[in-house]
């Protein structure tokens, strides 16, 4: 990480520089004029900027106009204020003209380098955005989706390289997970694109009303039927229909859809003319439809017809490394679309994104963004604007735990949350702590502490950073 200080104490930032350790090259500069930090500007990956002597040597106003000026960037570098703790009016003033946060004086060291880590991952993860704004067809977007952990990336090609081909796919996930969103991205890249895709859910919904849907209906089928009716499938020809929650389809429909696939053909109900349609199929299903085979819910021929290729879906609690990437993708579209100031989170709002589990995988993240940039009334999302449930996981202690508890769930928290940023290497976490690596060992042994999906990343994958060294 670049780490930009900016103090009129040089001998502040040399000592800072030295207690950060490894991971961060530090460049300082005692001009607050942001016009004089071009080079710095290029360079720099999160400004630090010392404001503890503001008062005296009259750089209150100044500070607070730097700060504005750095926001004026587009995708600037994060910038973190440190301030004497007395000082409260600062404190509020520095995140009202846009600081990402802020420690007090003296700075505990272990706690500065997680604001600082989290800083460079929220920079980090906005330009990664844009980028990807700037080449829809980069690895790291497919159409709608975003994703940029290893099984991600792996379906966004296999979807490059099944799109063109006409064929039936078939898209397996939890509920959340996207597959309408990867539908249409297939849809997209083949050559039906230019025709419409329809989408329809078979969840939930009585047979005869599916059938409706699906077929269409004649003049006089039933009673209310005053006029005929086109359905999903003859409203798709030449393009791709989209069914999803397949697994729900009734045994008495399969037979018909079959059909439909098979000698392209269909009838409406009531009606005896056949229509021919000329369409692609693309579904979904949360659920095990081979299992559902095996059990006689779902027909082994219509399973085959539609499981030329597969697709799954992972879900959100398997990719945590795409989390900040996607929290940042809702928080501007909410601002935008609510009107609203909000352009960061917090550090505890994100570390309880990051720990929450998912359960509603990318619709549930989407929704709790949304709560929050709502409910927000400055520039950051803090933790107390997310739900209940998520900012219950990431504190893990309640109110009638006792003290012994409670300290070792922060220090399981904090080791947890170092192991992660380190790519769980011991040795790199153990140097991040200040703690010797037998110690290390002994902590996570003691708490109990594995690598699980739960507690760590889909991939021991860590940002590249640059080369380690300090230079003052």
């Amino acid at each position: 990480m670049h780490l930009c200080f900016l103090s009129r104490d040089s001998g502040l930032a040399e000592v800072i520089a030295r207690a950060l350790g490894d991971g961060f090259e530090t460049r300082a500069s005692t001009e607050f004029h942001f016009n004089r930090l071009n080079g710095l500007r290029q360079w720099c990956d999160v400004f630090f900027l010392d404001l503890r002597f503001a008062s005296t040597h009259g750089d209150y106003e100044t500070g607070l106009q730097l700060l504005d000026e750095i926001g004026k960037i587009p995708s600037h570098p994060p910038a973190v204020v440190l301030c004497d703790a007395e000082n409260q009016a600062l404190l509020v003033r520095v995140m009202e003209h846009g600081a990402y946060d802020s420690v007090t004086a003296p700075p505990n060291m272990i706690e500065l380098r997680l604001i600082l880590w989290r800083a460079y991952k929220f920079y980090m993860a906005e330009r990664e955005l844009d980028r990807l704004r700037a080449d829809s067809r980069g690895t790291g977007r497919l159409h709608e989706l975003l994703g940029t952990s290893p099984a991600m990336q792996e379906l966004f090609g296999l979807a490059q390289k099944i799109g063109p081909c006409d064929v039936n796919v078939l898209i397996t996930g939890e509920t959340g997970t996207g597959k309408e969103l990867l539908a249409r991205a297939i849809h997209q890249l083949g050559p039906r694109a230019s025709r419409p895709m329809v989408a329809f859910s078979c969840a939930n919904l009585p047979e005869t009303l599916i059938e409706d849907e699906l077929f269409g209906h004649e003049k006089g089928a039933f009673t209310g039927a005053v006029a005929s009716r086109r359905g999903r499938i003859e409203t798709a020809d030449q393009g791709t229909l989209f069914l999803d929650e397949i697994g729900d389809l009734s045994l008495g429909l399969q037979p018909k859809l079959l059909r439909v696939l098979q000698e392209r053909s269909f009838e409406r109900l009531g009606g005896n003319n056949t229509i021919n349609v000329n369409i692609r199929l693309i579904c979904a299903t949360n659920r095990q439809l081979s299992e559902m085979v095996q059990q006689g819910k779902f027909r082994e021929d219509l399973y085959y017809r539609l499981n030329v290729v597969q697709m799954h879906l992972p879900p959100l609690r398997e990719r945590r490394d795409d989390i900040p990437l996607l929290a940042q993708h809702f928080l501007q579209a909410s601002a935008k679309q609510f009107n609203k100031k909000v352009k960061r989170y917090s550090q505890p709002a994100l570390h309880a994104l990051e720990e929450y589990s998912w359960p509603g995988n990318v619709r549930e993240l989407e929704n709790a963004v949304q709560r929050a940039v709502v409910l927000s009334e400055g520039q950051t999302v803090d933790v107390w604007h997310l739900p209940g449930v998520i900012r219950s996981r990431s504190e893990e202690v309640t109110f009638n735990s006792s003290y012994e508890e409670e300290v070792r769930q922060f220090k399981r928290r904090l080791l947890i949350r170092t192991l992660r940023e380190c790519g769980w290497r011991k040795a790199e976490s153990a140097r991040s702590l200040g703690v010797a690596r037998g110690y290390l060992h002994r902590l996570i042994n003691q708490l109990d502490i594995h690598p699980t999906e739960e507690e760590s990343p889909a991939s021991t994958h860590r940002e590249n950073l640059p080369p380690i060294k300090q230079v003052i």
